[in-house]
């Protein structure tokens, strides 16, 4: 059996992911957290697990493989899997505009050739699947693959596999520093004292940047800014994952400001979660009532039965952004035994899987499922520029 010591830095999806798949094949595997698991993040997001949304390339590789691999992983899960709330339920991708028609055809055209399944729907079709949709619509497209979870219920469901076969969990500790020993790090500082390991894991999202800076290595990871609104519960109304064509955009921009598009879906309980937004702001959490406003106006143009609705809540959160916007998975060259498993931005839930088992193949040394190449730590996207004032708490210590 393979003993050797993981210390995965961050108890969201990701790092919960990466820890079950270690301990399943037989690593000694420590999970860290600052905080508590799922507890940032992974407990702001909507759950998605898409294929609709990303066009052919390594993104959408990691998300087909993710895609085949959510089924398998909650079946040996078992019991545990009970508040996942997994619900394959499909996605319709919709245009309201003859531009936005042609967009949408041309992007599903392409990833057909890349193995994507992608229905056309006339009109009667798309009156069926969602009958309170607006009917100001020129094209639309169902994706049969798109799935949803309960995010932190998934979180919680492969972390708790992780500790049954074996992985521990330490929450309350931040990282503060490094020990590194003949040019290699082998332990992390923490107010508790040091942590050892043959191996750590960053997988801290959207602080995996000051992470990494604390540890002595130039990582760029950005926090974007992300809101939700969610109804009280309704009557069915939504039946599928319903997003405006302008989604994909949104997601695939680098731009700054604020970026909204609609996103429309129903949960379990009755509720719907209306999204979404993207904007960079740092780590200031205020959520701003004209991104709330924002976020409704786009949501209504799908649905206009939604105007007299109650929004009982709205959250936010922070996600791992990578100017290429492709994750950062793999061994860092600059200090060895330093490992990063992040950026994925938005698509944390759906790529987590996918990602964890990346992890696992290339620490064993075996051949990966899909190439792993374009997600590389040592690519221009992700280097960066140093910009933090404070040095890293790095010691050297001889061998």
């Amino acid at each position: 059996m393979n003993r050797t010591r993981v210390v995965v830095i961050g108890a969201g999806i990701i790092g919960a992911a990466c820890a079950r798949e270690l301990a399943v094949a037989g690593f000694d595997v420590l999970v860290l957290d600052r905080a508590g698991a799922a507890a940032a993040t992974t407990s702001h997001g909507e759950g998605n697990i898409l294929v609709s949304d990303k066009g052919p390339g390594p993104e959408l590789e990691l998300a087909q493989l993710s895609r085949r691999l959510w089924p398998e992983v909650l079946a040996a899960v078992g019991e545990n899997s009970a508040g996942v709330e997994w619900d394959p339920k499909g996605g319709i991708v919709v245009a309201t505009t003859a531009e936005g028609a042609e967009g949408l055809r041309w992007f599903a055209d392409t990833q057909r050739a890349a193995g994507v399944r992608a229905e056309a729907m006339d009109s009667d079709a798309l009156t069926a699947a969602e009958p309170f949709l607006t009917e100001r619509r020129t094209a639309a497209v169902y994706y049969p693959d798109d799935a949803q979870v309960q995010p932190a219920g998934a979180a919680t469901a492969l972390l708790a596999d992780a500790l049954r076969a074996g992985a521990r969990l330490r929450t309350g500790y931040e990282v503060r520093g490094a020990v590194v020993r003949g040019g290699r790090l082998t332990a992390l500082r923490t107010a508790d004292g040091p942590v050892a390991a043959d191996v750590f894991v960053n997988a801290a999202g959207p602080w995996s940047g000051e992470v990494a800076r604390r540890l002595g290595v130039q990582l760029d990871i950005r926090p974007r800014r992300g809101e939700v609104l969610v109804t009280t519960p309704l009557p069915p109304t939504v039946f599928h994952k319903v997003y405006d064509a302008d989604y994909v955009g949104a997601v695939g921009s680098g731009a700054g400001d604020l970026q909204t598009s609609a996103v429309v879906e129903s949960t379990r309980a009755g509720s719907v979660l209306l999204g979404s937004s993207r904007r960079r702001v740092g780590f200031d959490d205020r959520l701003r009532p004209e991104v709330l406003s924002a976020i409704a106006a786009k949501a209504l143009r799908l649905f206009p039965s939604l105007a007299g609705v109650h929004v009982m809540r709205a959250y936010g959160g922070f996600r791992p952004y990578v100017p290429d916007h492709l994750p950062v998975i793999g061994a860092d060259p600059r200090l060895p035994g330093l490992w990063h498993a992040t950026g994925h931005e938005g698509a944390g839930i759906g790529l987590s899987v996918g990602t964890a088992r990346l992890v696992r193949e290339m620490l064993t040394g075996r051949q990966t499922a899909i190439d792993a190449s374009p997600f590389r730590v040592d690519r221009p996207a992700v280097l960066g520029t140093d910009t933090g004032t404070d040095a890293p708490d790095v010691s050297e210590e001889e061998s």
